[in-house]
């Protein structure tokens, strides 16, 4: 697969694991940081992993996002939006942007079993309010875990996608396809994020209470195929 998947300041836990699922699949990866050594470093250590064949390039945030129509932030929420706002001119016109930040009180010193109240509602439509016009926003990737995703063991987890725009979506949850042992649902709208972005941190008390790093979502009672798009009314 040719088309490249820029990951925004990808160097942390979720971004190396997204990196790691998809370059197995074959995607081309683009690991993006603040510090283009650390962006280099992070894909030389991928290789090693996967092996010296996979196709996975370092580079700063900025070039990484003008190098890509699809673009994965996967930054703490405290770096969310004067990120957004350094890479707002860069964005190719089209861009599918993937948003995967969670407000955690944590990152603002609080407990990371809370989350922070948005005034847009929610991080992912914070993001489309700094992004271009032009550029689709999606909620995902919130609620699996970076450590099953860093793992060589299976994944066993829903996405829930949440958009405003039908292609981003279908795009997205052919994303979601690449990586064995999850599933995407469908969340409707953007504004449904904010419902998804909690679930994290129901799901970090999980983990702290079981003792464990893999606390995920399965929802019962679908059918397996991809509901048709809403139409707006």
């Amino acid at each position: 697969m040719n088309r490249p998947i820029a990951i925004l300041g990808g160097t942390g836990p979720q971004g190396l694991g997204l990196a790691l699922r998809w370059a197995k699949a074959g995607e081309t990866i683009i690991i993006g940081s603040r510090d283009p050594k650390r962006a280099e470093e992070a894909a030389a250590f991928l290789k090693q992993k996967i092996g010296i064949d996979a196709r996975i390039t370092g580079m700063e945030n900025a070039t990484a996002c003008a190098g890509a129509d699809i673009c994965v932030l996967t930054v703490p929420f405290d770096a969310q939006a004067a990120l957004l706002k350094q890479l707002k001119p860069v964005f190719q016109p089209g861009t599918t942007l993937i948003d995967a930040t969670v407000p955690l009180a944590a990152t603002i010193g609080g407990r990371p079993t809370r989350v922070l109240g948005v005034w847009q509602g929610s991080a992912a439509q914070q993001a489309a309010e700094l992004v271009p016009k032009a550029i689709s926003v999606v909620a995902a990737f919130h609620n699996v875990s970076a450590d099953l995703l860093n793992g060589t063991g299976a994944l066993d987890c829903d996405v829930i996608v949440c958009s405003d725009d039908d292609n981003a979506r279908n795009l997205t949850f052919e994303l979601v396809s690449q990586i064995s042992g999850l599933r995407a649902i469908d969340g409707g709208k953007l504004e449904n994020a904010r419902i998804v972005e909690q679930i994290t941190a129901l799901l970090i008390t999980l983990n702290i209470r079981y003792k464990v790093h893999s606390a995920g979502i399965r929802i019962t009672g679908l059918p397996h195929q991809q509901p048709a798009p809403e139409r707006a009314l």
